[in-house]
């Protein structure tokens, strides 16, 4: 069996970390989750409120360890399950190079749900903390994730495997 780079995308609260630790058990994939890896490193450490460019820089860091990391899950002939946000069409069309690049099977997973839906999702994950929660998402940080996010247009999707939630 060939391995797979499955990257997981979509909105802040669409359900793309449960998507993902959901496939990664059903698949007997590694799941690679920014999220857990910046709340894991730097979460003791974030300043309040956010700094958007401490935050960036800690990101890079964060996707270059996972991305080493993630090729050598593969080399072994084990797919490999990316949530690293990919919020903008040239962050997944980066991804996509590299995977053309290194030959690379990889199959997109479009996660969705109505804004609405995620924003209480945000709000409720914030409050329980359960196996989804890594960093709180203040509604500012909602917000302007909101606003960072590049919706897919249907080129983008072609081949995509599609999730959408109520």
């Amino acid at each position: 069996m060939t391995a797979t780079l499955h990257v997981i995308f979509g909105p802040s609260g669409a359900g793309k970390t449960t998507y993902a630790h959901a496939f990664a058990r059903r698949e007997r994939a590694v799941a690679f989750i920014l999220d857990d890896w910046m709340a894991r490193l730097f979460g003791p450490d974030m300043p309040e409120p956010l700094e958007y460019d401490w935050m960036i820089e800690r990101v890079g860091r964060c996707e270059a360890q996972i991305w080493s990391a993630a090729a050598a899950v593969l080399a072994t002939g084990t797919s490999v399950i990316l949530d690293i946000g990919l919020m903008r069409k040239a962050d997944r069309a980066r991804v996509r190079e590299i995977a053309t690049a290194t030959e690379l099977p990889l199959q997109f997973h479009f996660v969705d749900a109505p804004q609405e839906v995620r924003r209480a999702r945000v709000g409720e994950r914030n409050v329980v903390r359960g196996e989804s929660f890594a960093i709180e998402v203040s509604p500012d940080m909602f917000e302007f994730i909101e606003g960072v996010f590049e919706a897919p247009d249907a080129d983008e999707l072609v081949g995509a495997i599609r999730s959408e939630s109520a």
